[in-house]
């Protein structure tokens, strides 16, 4: 019989934070300065999109940064703006996750099915979603990499279905997302990519499967050549624009709710005190799980202390320890946290070069992980709780969103001496709470 362990605390005592608006001065003049907002596009990935709650949905895609940056452009003569709106009727999109319930403050979720936008599969028996073949400047794509934004091939293993419902069917084979993206006429455009480029590798344990190019880790080159690239295909004619940090990737919830500490101590009670320490797999050989090790939000727990056919349990002894892609050791944690680095520096370089803006999200998500109060609203990297992050431990909530949002204007601000208005975040929720 499979021991379902529970992993989270107390997170049913919620306090409800009420805050008010921002100061806003009575004298107060938006002034665009000296950029061209006319015609602004978003180049991005899952984090533009609006992907949220682990998948894309009407709701999500409403409140992305970029989307709540242009209403705030729309004061300095910012045009249109509109994204890949999935329908009313198929509102879901790919399906997401929502909060049911919490079970002795645990949380308890479930997927969403109903009111999908798919239509059919591709080859390889992934979700093919209906097509946007309309004209938007919400370009963000969830899933995309800077290295495979190089790539054509939508229609191959390396297939992105976010990807391929923007384009007709007879070049979808055939288009790169850098092409995709520079081909829309544009005065100022934000970029947010090369997240996943390390992303994908950490929240394997960094475990790069051969069959699976979204989870290599990029090397610093190749990013350097792939970022310069893109940039320079964005600032053709000489357009100004706004770029982002990579955030610390283990800053987020996915990587900070399931600990060492939660797991020896469900292992000590369910095993009446017969056990109390995890052992996990590392590239140099199995060991006890220490405090620096981060285990992902999605460990299926109810695979501790299960037997394998030597009759060792699952997690509890070094001959059977808990598999490699489901923790981030020690070493793997300074192996990313070096990478992060190492690519912000080229960003930062590149963005010098280019007189562009520059939103640090990388120091942003750490002011988060140690907790601040923003406009009267707790925020934190606490799963549930914390406010910016949603159920999926990555992706923002709304309000996540309006500060990310904030975090990009006060940067266009400064950049380029203007004074777009920023956004009350006290309007945005954070997670959706059962019957609210």
């Amino acid at each position: 019989m499979k021991k379902n362990f529970k992993l989270y605390t107390a997170i049913l005592s919620i306090g409800v934070l009420t805050g008010c608006a921002p100061d806003m001065d009575g004298d107060f003049q938006a002034e665009k300065g000296t950029a061209d907002f006319s015609t602004y596009i978003a180049v991005g990935n899952s984090l533009t999109a609006g992907y949220a709650d682990g998948g894309l949905y009407l709701e999500g895609q409403q409140v992305a940064f970029p989307n709540l940056i242009a209403e705030q452009l729309a004061s300095v003569g910012g045009g249109e703006f509109t994204s890949p709106f999935f329908s009313r009727e198929q509102e879901n999109g790919s399906g997401y996750l929502q909060l049911i319930a919490l079970d002795q403050g645990n949380p308890v979720t479930e997927p969403v099915t109903d009111k999908l936008a798919l239509r059919g599969q591709n080859d390889q028996g992934g979700p093919l979603y209906t097509k946007h073949l309309e004209p938007i400047q919400n370009l963000g794509v969830p899933g995309m990499r800077l290295d495979l934004a190089m790539v054509p091939g939508v229609g191959s293993t390396l297939g992105n279905p976010f990807f391929e419902r923007l384009l007709p069917d007879e070049v979808a084979s055939a288009t790169r997302y850098i092409d995709f993206a520079a081909g829309h006429d544009h005065t100022f455009f934000s970029f947010w990519l090369g997240n996943n480029d390390v992303l994908g590798y950490a929240t394997n344990g960094a475990v790069s499967r051969p069959d699976d190019p979204t989870t290599r880790l990029i090397s610093v080159p190749e990013f350097e050549g792939a970022y310069r690239t893109f940039i320079e295909a964005l600032t053709v004619k000489s357009q100004k624009g706004v770029v982002a940090t990579i955030p610390d990737v283990t800053a987020v919830p996915f990587f900070n709710t399931v600990t060492t500490a939660l797991l020896n101590a469900a292992v000590e009670e369910a095993s009446g005190g017969q056990a109390n320490t995890v052992y996990i797999a590392t590239k140099t050989g199995a060991r006890e799980a220490s405090t620096d090790d981060l285990f992902i939000l999605t460990f299926p727990s109810d695979l501790l202390a299960q037997p394998n056919q030597q009759g060792i349990p699952y997690g509890l002894h070094p001959a059977n320890p808990i598999e490699d892609h489901y923790v981030l050791d020690s070493d793997e944690v300074k192996e990313v946290a070096a990478r992060v680095k190492q690519l912000n520096a080229k960003i930062m370089e590149i963005a010098e070069e280019n007189d562009l803006a520059v939103a640090d999200v990388y120091a942003f998500l750490n002011k988060v992980k140690t907790g601040y109060v923003y406009n009267g609203i707790a925020i934190s990297s606490a799963y549930i709780t914390g406010n910016a992050f949603s159920l999926d431990g990555i992706h923002l909530t709304p309000i996540g969103n309006a500060i990310v949002a904030n975090l990009f204007i006060d940067a266009i601000n400064k950049q380029y001496k203007a004074d777009v208005p920023k956004i009350d975040i006290t309007s945005y929720r954070g997670i959706k709470y059962p019957n609210n």
